[in-house]
């Protein structure tokens, strides 16, 4: 069974993207499968000869078979999150029935999934934790045995619950909360979620069973605000429980204190709002692992967030796809017409030395120049529900595709020539900004700034033409900013050109 690949599904998520690596390491062959295999081509293990990418979308029973021809395991780490979606349950349901069918069709020996705690018949249980248990039923109904590895709040760089812990106390020395900051809860180190699913592989007493996995301690949300505080190095927090905070209340006044989303925090509110410990610790003895307590895990993620190493992050995992009209440049037959916005400045420099200031922007590094209208247009996005400038950047240097970039999303990387952006703020049509540097001679490098967008409705068409005028400022003293961080001649521009369609072309 293990000389066959391991089918790997939801591997450009936080969990997926670290699990996949580890199975490499081990000397197993994976097979991963994603939306935008580019997403995993990009990272540093992507090209691994033991690894193979495959497109595909949980959503579509025949893509998923196709992938799972030829694996002998699966794991199944896929989970919709997006209360905003409102069809989370649907989604959840839907794609947990094909993983049974593909797991049937490709005669798997058995499925691997991680799932959440919480009792079922609690009153009070939310319907994001209903969902998971509601997979397992579907998974477990198959004629494949499982093991379902159920896990309360997982902590680590990067992870949505350690990132609003880690806002919330940074940011507020005294805090309003809800009454289930009391509420008893077994966090879980993400290393030791990675150890549990890697070493369940190779034993066979998992199979079939349910297990509960999490840490060495039992605390309250008042706990961990504490302990946070204290290996932060800040001051003793101000907690004054009211009764009044629902998850609903709670979710946006996360969305706006920290960078996690109100669609996120809700379902890891209401996950906190009902006890969530382990009932059983019977996979102590069938997978023994040197569990890591809650205050060890927040000192290990702030020493990676410090040295800048934080592998994947809690928005990598979905992300809207591009739109049609992007890969098949042409808009009449995609629904519309696409208004372009370029700007040119040619330095006296390489492409490399460009494209070194280019592949920082964004995050803590600002956009160059007018950052306080950045500032201001990111306000305006996330008061309106959108992700704003505060995601930031996983990494302050170094891009892949897929990553978040403030409130845009990196689809294409050719590092030193083009990188190529869609928004993922609310506006009333879609988005590109483009970064285009080319070579035109011996120390003569073009940088082009492109914005594509097609609007819905007029709503749209008023919009783009609004901004215009503040584009053409915004655009050109970006460039002359970007040549003065290089420390770069100007030879020529900047100018407003004539946008190249065919760039998008290659998506």
């Amino acid at each position: 069974m293990m000389e066959k690949p391991i089918l790997v599904t939801g591997g450009t998520g936080y969990v997926g993207g670290r699990l996949i690596p580890r199975l490499l390491d081990a000397g197993f062959k994976v097979k991963a499968m994603a939306r935008s295999p580019e997403r995993l081509l990009c990272r540093s293990w992507g090209r691994h000869p033991a690894l193979e990418v495959v497109a595909g979308d949980a959503l579509d029973r025949e893509a998923f078979i196709a992938a799972g021809r030829g694996c002998g395991v699966a794991y199944y780490l896929i989970h919709s999150m997006n209360a905003a979606k409102g069809k989370f349950a649907w989604a959840d349901r839907t794609a947990a029935e094909n993983m049974v069918a593909t797991a049937a069709h490709n005669d798997l020996k058995r499925i691997i999934y991680l799932g959440g705690l919480g009792e079922q018949d609690h009153e009070a249980l939310s319907k994001h934790l209903k969902s998971r248990h509601e997979v397992e039923k579907i998974l477990m109904g198959g004629a494949v045995p499982v093991t379902n590895l159920r896990a309360a709040m997982i902590v680590g760089a990067g992870s949505a619950s350690f990132e609003m812990l880690r806002y919330l106390v940074d940011r507020l020395p005294m805090m309003i909360t809800p009454r289930w900051v009391g509420t008893p809860c077994q966090p879980i180190s993400i290393r030791n979620v990675l150890d549990y699913l890697e070493r369940s592989l190779l034993a066979p007493t998992t199979i079939g069973q349910t297990l509960d996995i999490g840490g060495p301690d039992i605390l309250s949300y008042r706990d961990l605000i504490r302990i946070y505080a204290e290996e932060a190095g800040l001051r003793k927090r101000l907690i004054i429980p009211v009764p009044v905070l629902t998850p609903w209340l709670s979710a946006k006044w996360i969305h706006l204190v920290t960078p996690v989303p109100s669609s996120i925090a809700q379902p890891l509110a209401e996950g906190l709002s009902i006890p969530v410990v382990c009932k059983d610790d019977r996979i102590r003895e069938m997978v023994p692992v040197k569990l890591i307590d809650s205050r060890e895990t927040i000192r290990i993620a702030l020493d990676r967030i410090r040295q800048e190493k934080v592998d994947t992050c809690w928005f990598d995992g979905g992300g809207v796809l591009p739109p049609e009209w992007t890969t098949c440049g042409d808009a009449d037959y995609a629904g519309g017409t696409v208004l372009n916005e370029a700007h040119r400045i040619v330095l006296e420099a390489s492409p490399e030395e460009v494209w070194d200031t280019i592949q920082r922007i964004g995050g803590r590094n600002g956009w160059y120049f007018a950052q306080s209208l950045w500032w201001l247009r990111g306000l305006m996005d996330r008061a309106v529900g959108g992700p704003g400038l505060r995601r930031g950047r996983r990494d302050p240097v170094n891009l892949r595709v897929g990553d978040g970039l403030d409130f845009w999303r990196v689809v294409a990387l050719e590092p030193p020539h083009r990188m190529l952006l869609l928004a993922e703020m609310k506006a009333p049509g879609d988005a590109l900004l483009e970064f285009r540097i080319e070579s035109e001679g011996p120390k003569r490098t073009s940088l082009q700034m492109a914005a594509r967008f097609l609007p819905r409705g007029l709503a749209g068409i008023a919009y783009w033409y609004s901004l215009l005028p503040a584009h053409t400022w915004l655009f050109q003293g970006m460039l002359k900013t970007v040549a003065r961080r290089t420390g770069k001649k100007v030879l020529d521009g900047p100018e407003a050109v004539e946008a190249e369609s065919a760039v998008v072309c290659k998506l």
